[in-house]
């Protein structure tokens, strides 16, 4: 499988009743450093958003969190179930930790809410891998 690590902007939710939506109606799970928002799609496709509340700090920092969360998506996304709307959130304590350390915790909570198909390749794969063998 040749997957696909990029971030396209028809995969992102962009209307806030979007956001909306996810937050009143979707389930919840949560990480050390990150909260999972998500539900099943109404037109079918995958769609993915960040947000980081003011809560998190000033602007540079919840800008930071942003690229954190969406790095963590980006390398998530091949191998995500179709048809939810998630939404992505960072608690405060992330905002001091390392993007793999973001990314590790987010893996734990997209596979316990189920959101992983059976051909990902586990938490320890590394896309950097097989530029460093050849």
């Amino acid at each position: 499988m040749r997957a696909s690590f990029v971030f396209p902007s028809q995969d992102r939710l962009k209307k806030g009743w979007q956001f909306d939506q996810v937050f009143r109606t979707g389930r919840r799970e949560s990480g050390a450093l990150v909260r999972l928002l998500f539900m099943a799609s109404p037109d079918g496709t995958t769609r993915y958003g960040v947000a980081v509340g003011k809560q998190q700090g000033c602007s540079p920092l919840r800008s930071r969190g942003k690229r954190l969360l969406r790095e963590s998506l980006r390398r998530l996304r091949p191998w995500v179930k179709e048809g939810f709307w998630i939404v992505c959130t960072i608690k405060t304590p992330a905002i001091g930790k390392n993007a793999r350390d973001v990314y590790l915790d987010m893996t734990k909570v997209f596979q316990r809410a189920g959101l992983l198909g059976p051909e990902w390749p586990g938490p320890d794969w590394d896309i950097d891998r097989r530029r460093n063998q050849g």
